[in-house]
């Protein structure tokens, strides 16, 4: 039996990105463009009307902006929300997700030009991914900093932490255990929660292959920088993986963990050809069983596709442990899935649950 094309609202100011976009779906049976908007109001109103499957929204518009139509929506009516910005919008984009947004396209400049054929198939992978969502998606509501772990500071940490010594603390003390985490879509939402529990505590180190573009992994590290007590940051050759310390990935490059001395290194470096994903999880995972053995605990998060699965295999045959997401919390279960069906994770936990765990790591 032939499913109905997948209903899209597409939302912008911009009469010309409108038309672009709907453009994109013309000849695609799989799609149907049911209605256009130019500000929030009228996109709540056509929302409400329409029933659509799926919406692509920019952020910056008159009257009521994207951040107002999402909260409004996701109280209302619950829809997946596709954020189309451009690369100059980069806190907006992360504020988005944490108020229910599914997933974002990173576009260059304001106008979406009719020849930028990337960013259209992105707009299209993106769109027909709803067909792969969970069917009770129910986006989370953002975390406030007192949800997270109580008070905070002005500057973001939790109370008891001080930034200024966190900083300028040189002395290297190896993490008692190494979290390498994959994610795709649905992941920077996840990431925020897991690094929000981690207490000050902690012994642990914490690295992220989340599949993300190159322009925005810095923006996102310092996000989850500011979540809580782990001090992370887009990974730099060279860096030293120690305890309470996360790296994530920079995008359009791979990040491998390895033992230099007493120390962990991290190297950052250029995809490889048998690299099918990038950043590539299962690279990731594969180098922290080879770096630290049965200390390694490898987690695969919600996400499209397969990365992580054979990383995953590496860190249990190595004596780890993997954690795989449960489909009742996983945005898309296509790369968790993956890696249960494979009979690899020896635990398989809803995402609250996986923070928890983490965070009670000694």
């Amino acid at each position: 039996m032939t499913k109905p094309p997948i209903r899209l609202l597409v939302v912008d100011d911009s009469a010309y990105n409108r038309r672009n976009i709907a453009d994109v779906f013309a000849t695609y049976d799989e799609v149907e463009v049911v209605g256009k908007a130019a500000d929030g109001e009228e996109a709540l109103r056509l929302a409400s009307l329409l029933k659509p499957d799926v919406i692509t929204l920019d952020l910056e518009m008159p009257r009521m902006d994207g951040f107002t139509f999402l909260r409004i929506l996701m109280s209302r009516q619950p829809t997946p929300v596709i954020v189309v910005s451009s690369y100059s919008q980069k806190e907006n984009v992360f504020k988005a997700l944490e108020l229910g947004a599914l997933d974002f396209v990173a576009k260059p400049t304001a106008q979406i030009a009719p020849d930028a054929t990337d960013l259209r198939d992105q707009i299209l992978e993106k769109v027909l991914l709803v067909r792969q969502l969970r069917s009770n998606l129910t986006p989370p509501p953002p975390m406030s900093r007192r949800q997270v772990s109580g008070a905070f500071t002005s500057d973001g940490r939790p109370m008891g932490v001080d930034s200024t010594s966190m900083r300028a603390a040189t002395a290297y003390i190896a993490p008692k255990h190494v979290v390498a985490i994959a994610s795709s879509t649905g992941g920077p939402s996840a990431l925020l929660e897991i690094f929000g529990k981690v207490p000050a505590s902690s012994t642990a180190g914490i690295v992220v292959a989340q599949h993300m573009p190159d322009k925005f992994t810095r923006t996102f590290a310092e996000r989850l920088d500011r979540r809580g007590a782990v001090r992370t940051s887009e990974a730099v050759d060279g860096d030293r993986l120690g305890k309470l310390t996360g790296f994530v990935c920079p995008g359009r490059q791979c990040m491998e963990v390895a033992q230099n001395g007493v120390e962990l290194r991290i190297n950052v470096g250029a995809p490889k050809p048998e690299d099918r994903y990038v950043p590539s999880a299962d690279r990731l995972l594969k180098s922290v069983a080879q770096a630290v053995g049965a200390r390694a605990i490898g987690v695969v998060l919600t996400g499209m596709g397969d990365d992580g699965v054979e990383g995953a295999r590496a860190i249990r045959d190595a004596g780890g442990l993997v954690i795989a997401e449960a489909q009742e919390t996983a945005v898309v279960y296509g790369m968790p899935g993956a890696a249960v069906r494979a009979g690899i994770p020896q635990k398989v936990l809803p995402l609250p649950q996986i923070a928890d765990f983490i965070a009670s790591l000694g």
